[in-house]
């Protein structure tokens, strides 16, 4: 016999149907997970009051696709696993999460709570575990406080900047049976984010731009979190303000605007890191000053007066100086910034200078008709997109090429792995992506090493019938390592060559999807044209050039000033 949570506020539940029961209230429509004993009575739940589940086939495969769904849809990806083991495989995608700012709340089990502490089966301690990498984290051992800490958990994943939030639910406490209030209501005073800013703050700022003469705009995800790229747009062009783009931030702004110089950091283009090295005026929104965009701190806007934007006050003044701190949403304090009256910043000549770096000094690569130029490759597929597809990256240099070369003009549709570089990430979150927007044509860009890391998950392409695009980068190598190598420790290219490797079209073949391997520019136009026509899954292995390295590139310890690679 099925049983139905009821819907009535005070019922009689188990642990598990009150778990079902407030995911519903939450409105959460897809979970990404994998059974085990400690959460038997959840799947139970689930098997008789159903939410869409995604059967990952490893539990990192789970939280990565959460991931890639959070980043898409805005809203947060929910995660269950098991006890020990289960729980101890979301550490990489928690740790990516927190990293990057996104919402996940996840739901471990664990064992019961009278072997709690005794080195149990299957127990790990998670909440130790996870204290360090989640905004916060709960172990139930009431089931009358599993409704309240659900609400909270969700409001705590989805307020303020975005992150992780961990719930840990014994199993005794799930299988037991009490009256349970459903309460709206949230009393966490200890909790309160700032998303107002202070309105002297913002009259501080407009000044600074009105005086400025060489002003600008660092942006970062933060917009992306706080809905804020028409106001970024708005204040940019009323302002005549430049904008450059973390890696995290790309899609923020249109990539064909003439204001946009492009993304900055160590793999950045010329235009973007001079404009941050030369500037006067210095205005962060919603960017974190990581070591992979500033490269050497003391070299970094040596020049400038720095404003930041940030809904975190930890992160204002905790790497750069900072002149202007403005605490709040991003998107309050852009449109109290275009509120603000005055005219334009005086910088003509500032821009056009600008301009110049960005005319002089494009990215470029070598085109070789024998193999697929990488750089090449990622042009392609955006001129056969024309722009408009979720892509999603692994990490290396496949990475720094889709975020060069496949240019954005909308966001939300750029996900990869940032703070974390964690390699796997790629793969799995294109069928979040994919699941958060049915509508969507989503690209997965990985490299041959990162790939074989959570491959399994093709059985998802095919088991959902997703029509996502795998596309392997593959140079036979770890790429990114290799090049640090080449350039770093005399081409010592210890531990960093695939020299054998799987067929990955029988691998895709095996799991019922097709497989191709291309090894020209013409095989791989003729192939993508193909398979991008059509809505069923294809993975195609492209055969691209071995040596290629990224470039620009900012070597460690120096500035953004000093790139190498650079070609006029």
């Amino acid at each position: 016999m099925t049983v139905k949570v009821k819907a009535d506020p005070e019922s009689r539940l188990s642990g598990s149907e009150t778990l079902i029961h407030a995911l519903k209230q939450e409105k959460v429509d897809v979970v990404f997970g994998y059974p085990g004993g400690a959460v038997l009575p959840i799947y139970d739940a689930l098997y008789q009051n159903p939410i869409k589940h995604v059967l990952a086939r490893h539990e990192q495969g789970a939280i990565h696709a959460a991931e890639g769904y959070a980043r898409v849809s805005g809203k947060p990806g929910v995660v269950i696993a098991t006890s020990g083991p289960g729980a101890t495989n979301l550490i990489t995608g928690i740790t990516d999460a927190m990293m990057d700012s996104l919402p996940l709340v996840i739901f471990t089990g664990q064992v019961a709570s009278g072997v709690i502490g005794t080195d149990a089966f299957q127990e790990a301690d998670v909440i130790g575990i996870t204290m360090p990498i989640t905004k916060h984290n709960y172990q139930v051992r009431k089931l009358q406080d599993l409704p309240r800490i659900v609400k909270e958990a969700f409001h705590i994943a989805t307020t303020g900047r975005p992150g992780p939030v961990l719930v840990d639910i014994p199993k005794d406490v799930a299988a037991s049976i009490a009256q349970v209030n459903f309460n709206d209501s949230i009393h966490l005073p200890g909790f309160q984010p700032t998303t107002n800013p202070n309105v002297l703050q913002i009259k501080k700022l407009n000044e600074a731009i009105e005086s400025a003469k060489k002003p600008v705009i660092l942006a970062g995800a933060g917009v992306l979190h706080a809905k804020a790229s028409e106001q970024l747009l708005a204040v940019a062009v009323k302002k005549k303000i430049p904008v450059v783009h973390t890696l995290l931030g790309l899609g923020g702004f249109p990539a064909d605007h003439p204001l946009f110089l492009g993304m900055g950091g160590m793999h950045g283009c010329y235009a973007a890191n001079m404009s941050l090295y030369e500037c006067d005026l210095l205005i962060n929104v919603g960017a974190r000053f990581d070591d992979r965009l500033t490269g050497n701190l003391s070299t970094f806007a040596p020049h400038a007066k720095v404003a930041h934007i940030d809904i975190d006050p930890a992160e204002i003044g905790k790497n750069v100086k900072t002149h202007i701190p403005i605490v709040g949403d991003a998107n309050e304090a852009l449109n109290k910034l275009l509120q603000e009256k005055g005219s334009s910043s005086m910088c003509e000549e500032w821009l056009d200078h600008i301009q110049q770096y960005k005319q002089k000094y494009p990215y470029w690569h070598n085109e070789v008709k024998e193999v697929i130029s990488p750089q090449g490759l990622m042009e392609m597929i955006h001129t056969m997109t024309e722009g408009d597809s979720i892509i999603t990256t692994d990490v290396g240099q496949h990475q720094m090429w889709a975020a060069q070369y496949y240019t954005f003009k909308e966001p939300h549709k750029w996900v990869t792995s940032g703070g974390l570089g964690t390699m796997g990430f790629g793969f799995p979150a294109s069928i979040g992506a994919q699941l958060a927007r049915p509508d969507k044509r989503v690209i997965s860009l990985v490299g041959d090493g990162g790939f074989q890391m959570t491959s399994q998950e093709l059985i998802l392409l095919k088991e959902l019938n997703l029509p996502i695009k795998v596309v392997i980068v593959n140079n036979g190598s770890l790429g990114m390592v290799r090049q640090w190598q080449e350039t770093f420790y005399e081409k010592r290219y210890s531990q960093s060559i695939l020299s054998v490797q799987p067929d990955f079209v029988k691998l895709a073949e095996s799991y019922g999807i097709r497989g191709y391997k291309v090894s020209t520019s013409e095989e791989a136009r003729t192939v993508l044209s193909d398979v991008l026509q059509d809505d069923e899954p294809a993975l195609i292995d492209c055969r691209v050039s071995p040596t290629e390295n990224v470039y620009p590139m900012v070597a460690p310890g120096t500035g953004l000033h000093e790139m190498i690679g650079v070609k006029p």
